[in-house]
């Protein structure tokens, strides 16, 4: 009897192990035919191609089960399906989700349609209530897709739901209503475009709401959550990344099983309230990223014993967080970010913390040593980030640790930099040491981090070679800098292993010698900065070899030969800066990179005429200073040129008509060349005139990094909250010099898109200044000084509102200064020195501060701030415009009469000679006398 019922019982454990490895029951006939129209519908909305990699599991196979598809789950006894994806799609551009094709699974309880693009629903059965058929469905997520908010009549309709995320989608205006979703435990808003104040009274009707994230968006007005706070269930409250303002809102105190909060990335004002000690269930909190200030004890917080990560960081500056010595909290942190707090030093309490892996105390007035005893009493830190502090001297712990991320850049240390760094700290995948004043050689233990993806030690003192061990050893580089040191060698004369490296800066050194070919085999460089050094030779013609290189900058060196044709024809080049090196020869006659290029060749010995083929696809072209000839080209293509600059050569001919053509164009300098004829009038056609300020391209070039450290669970949530990642920002701004308010200065990044501004001094135009030329609105700048320019300064110039510099001086202008431009309220700078006008000085806004110097040599002009009185009797100003005319003085005319009277007068001298008179021979009696003693005196000498 026994032998037989075990014989049973082991019967029954192998059928249900043979059930188990047989797996789910199979599906249901009508679900299977339903997932294969389901399929259908998503081949129809597929991008092209992609239909044979649309879940390619989903057979029409009698025999294939679809509880085993992918991206499907069954239930294990029913075999009803009540999960569904749809894996890996490549769909059109904003397709619509047919709801109807759900109809038939009536038990499915987690649809996730993350990531596909759907821009909307429909139901061609149900209507907006097509949703209310999945009457178990628990778990929506439409997260990562385009939807707006015509979905939420749809959604209303299922209220099953307990899960509901729209994250990162096209949500836009005041948040729809949701209150017939009374089940729901987590709603995810976060990261769309909702505004106007958070709906909190409609909110507090989701009474079994746990988690809420509404971060991201756009919501602002006054932090009022007492609706929120009536949420007794609340575990997990995300509002960071809004517009919120206020003060921290108390009601929140009174939610004692609140797990995680975060208020970070707001505009919140006042005191960080001492409240906060309520919360004893708190996991996390952040208030970082807002306006706190006064004074905050960071003793409030002892009793949160489950406290895992704290983040306070005030924008105002006006924050101070105080610690008592003796204070010791009852939690171990794992994160702790206290930045922009008016420390002075490290807290005390951290020497009683042992499990931390990021630390932040950036941004405050920590002076004197490193704390190394944060990496030798917490052995599992990864970040620590201590920029911009006073700390003074760097000393590593004595054992070697695992640290990520480490930076101190941005502090007063001023000593020999570490030798053993590379052997302490072996597994950094980011260092940031710039701005501070290492000095010494570079160590060569760095080659012993084979981690190592971002390494600046820019703006130090470093000097001699680059160790051969960080080109050898540095295996995982992606931006290196350098900059702004004393380094000497070559570059890289041997090939590299940092093979994927994308920012290479080493510029502002004094490295020599040609342009290393270890350079060559960086397949993957974006940006090479190796400007003002001492580097000699030609420049290689290798460059476009590197398919990614899109910045190369090469200025101010000792570079010399002719520009390689090559570099013209780089198809990713975005910036190339030639510019203060010794090229000569001519510039080639195109550039050939699919991108908008900024071209630097000023300060060379460039010759030859500029190609009219040349503006095809630059926004920046730069020539000045060269030895340029010719006429200025009639380009043949200037829609995007922005600014051209070709001061400084020896152009010479009429200015072309097609500059008028130049509908982008915001600086425009051909001064202290050699042109001729009149200012074209059609000038009022470019964007000077058309106020095109949506046509610039962008002038700087850069590239972005990531680095997040590996998933690290730090406390239980439900949200994802910003996990710590690590951007690598290397970039290069174009800087352009152009003349305004008397100075040669150097505009780049935001402030050169803002600048307007045309220059033709120093050339050799005639002709009237066009009225028109009082149609460009947009200009700040305007130079026509050291020219031939003739008539009357234009009265329409007052419609220059924009104008800060005037600059017509020495010209041959007549006539008044018009008095309307005392309408010009920016104008700062006014020069009509050295020029014929005459009559009274307006006076009155901006010309009662202008001195003398702006009006000297114009001798008929009068009033203030000149010494000529108006009412003098010697004075008469002109009336009428005929009057001025008369009372001009016509210098031509003047030089022909002055050198007439001076050949008549030598005439008659000559004519009274010829007659024997006694004075005649007095004359020349007293002509040989001097020669004969001249003679007498010179055969002494010799």
């Amino acid at each position: 009897m026994k032998g037989k019922l075990f014989l049973e019982i082991h019967l029954i454990w192998v059928m249900l192990m043979l059930g188990q490895l047989h797996g789910y029951k199979s599906c249901v006939e009508n679900e299977r035919k339903a997932l294969l129209e389901l399929k259908t519908y998503l081949v129809s909305i597929s991008e092209e191609g992609e239909s044979d990699y649309v879940l390619p599991t989903w057979t029409n196979d009698t025999k294939s089960n679809c509880c085993r598809w992918e991206e499907i789950k069954c239930n294990r006894t029913s075999g009803r399906v009540i999960r569904i994806s749809f894996g890996g799609l490549y769909l059109k551009e904003s397709p619509l989700l047919n709801l109807s094709l759900l109809h038939p699974f009536e038990e499915v309880r987690s649809l996730n349609l993350t990531g596909y693009g759907f821009s909307g629903l429909f139901d061609d059965v149900e209507g907006y209530k097509g949703l209310r058929r999945l009457k178990k469905l628990e778990i929506l997520d439409f997260s990562l897709n385009e939807f707006n908010n015509s979905i939420f009549p749809f959604l209303n309709a299922a209220t099953s739901l307990t899960t509901l995320s729209l994250q990162n989608n096209v949500m836009k205006g005041p948040l729809p209503e949701l209150k017939d979703l009374t089940n729901l435990v987590l709603l995810d808003l976060s990261s769309n475009r909702f505004n106007g104040s958070i709906p909190v009274q409609e909110l507090s009707a989701l009474t079994k709401l746990k988690v809420l994230d509404l971060s991201g968006n756009e919501f602002s007005g006054l932090m009022d959550l007492q609706g929120i706070c009536e949420l007794k269930n609340m575990q997990e409250l995300d509002l960071s990344k809004n517009k919120l303002v206020g003060q921290f809102p108390l009601c929140l105190t009174s939610l004692t099983g609140l797990r995680v909060l975060d208020l970070s990335s707001n505009l919140l004002t006042g005191m960080v309230p001492s409240d906060l000690g309520r919360l004893e269930s708190l996991e996390y909190l952040s208030l970082s990223d807002n306006n706190f200030d006064g004074l905050f004890s960071f003793g409030s917080l002892t009793n949160l014993s489950k406290l895992k990560v704290f983040k306070i960081y005030s924008k105002s500056n006006l924050l101070q967080v105080e610690f008592e010595s003796s204070y010791k909290p009852k939690f171990q942190l794992s994160v702790i970010l206290l930045r922009s707090c008016n420390l002075e030093k490290v807290p005390h309490f951290l020497l009683h913390q042992t499990d931390l892996r990021q630390v932040d105390l950036s941004e405050n007035k920590i002076s004197g040593k490193f704390p190394s005893w944060l990496l030798e009493n917490n052995k599992k830190l990864e970040v620590l980030l201590l920029q911009n502090n006073s700390l003074t001297t760097f000393h590593l712990p004595k054992s070697s640790h695992n640290l990520l991320f480490l930076n101190v850049s941005v502090n007063a240390f001023n000593h020999l930099f570490p030798e053993n760094i590379g052997w302490i700290l072996p597994s950094l995948r980011y260092m940031n040491l710039a701005n501070n004043g290492f000095h010494g050689n570079l160590p060569s233990s760095l080659g012993n981090m084979e981690e190592i993806e971002y390494l600046d030690l820019s703006h130090n003192k470093f000097q001699g070679k680059v160790p051969r061990n960080v080109a050898r050893g540095c295996y995982s580089m992606t931006t290196l800098k350098l900059s702004h040191n004393k380094l000497s060698g070559e570059i890289f004369p041997e090939s590299v292993h940092f093979t994927d490296i994308t920012t290479l800066s080493m510029d502002n050194n004094q490295f020599t010698g040609k342009i290393g070919r270890g350079l060559r085999s960086l397949e993957y460089l974006y940006m090479l900065d190796i400007s003002n050094n001492n580097l000699t030779g030609v420049i290689p013609s290798w460059f476009d070899e590197l398919p990614s290189l899109s910045a190369l900058l090469l200025s101010n060196n000792l570079l010399e030969g002719e520009i390689p044709i090559s570099l013209f024809n780089m198809s990713s080049l975005w910036i190339l800066d030639l510019s203060a090196n010794s090229l000569v020869g001519d510039i080639p006659p195109r550039v050939s990179s699919r991108t908008p290029i900024v071209l630097l060749l000023h300060d060379n010995y460039l010759s030859g005429v500029i190609p009219d083929t040349l503006l095809g696809n630059v926004t920046i072209l730069d020539l000045r200073n060269n030895r340029l000839s010719g006429n200025i080209p009639k380009f043949i293509d200037t829609r995007i040129i922005s600014i051209l600059l070709l001061r400084g050569n020896n152009l010479t001919g009429c200015i072309p008509h097609q500059v008028c053509g130049l509908r982008s164009i915001h600086l425009l300098d051909l001064a202290n060349n050699r042109l001729n004829g009149s200012i074209p009038s059609c000038l009022s056609n470019t964007s000077f005139g058309l106020g095109k300020k949506d046509t610039f391209y962008g002038y700087d070039t850069g590239v972005i990094s990531t680095s997040a450290e590996n998933d690290r669970v730090y406390f239980k949530s439900l949200l994802v909250l910003d996990p710590f990642s690590m951007e690598y920002d290397a970039n290069t701004q174009t800087k352009i010099e152009f003349a305004t308010k008397h100075r040669y200065d150097a505009y780049m990044g935001g402030n050169l898109k803002l600048l307007f501004g045309m220059d033709f001094s120093e050339n050799e135009l005639s002709g009237e200044i066009p009225v028109e030329l009082g149609g460009l609105l947009e200009l700040q700048a305007l130079n026509l000084s050291h020219n031939n320019l003739s008539g009357v300064i234009p009265e329409s110039f007052s419609r220059l509102e924009n104008v800060e510099s005037l600059d017509l001086s020495f010209n041959i202008l007549h006539g008044r200064i018009p008095p309307q431009l005392t309408d010009l309220s920016n104008l700062a700078v006014f020069k009509v020195s050295y020029n014929n006008l005459s009559g009274v000085i307006p006076h009155g806004r901006q010309f009662n501060t202008f001195d003398t110097q702006s009006y000297l040599g114009n001798p008929l002009l009068c009033g203030q701030p000149t010494n000529t009185s108006c009412n003098s009797n010697n004075f008469q100003e002109p009336d009428t415009e005929v009057e001025d005319d008369e009372s001009f003085i016509d210098m031509v005319s003047f030089y022909w009469s002055f050198g007439a009277a001076y050949v008549t007068i030598l005439l008659g001298i000559l004519a009274s000679l010829s007659f024997d008179s006694p004075w005649s021979r007095a004359w020349f009696y007293i002509l040989y006398s001097f020669i004969h003693k001249v003679k007498n005196l010179f055969g002494k000498t010799l």
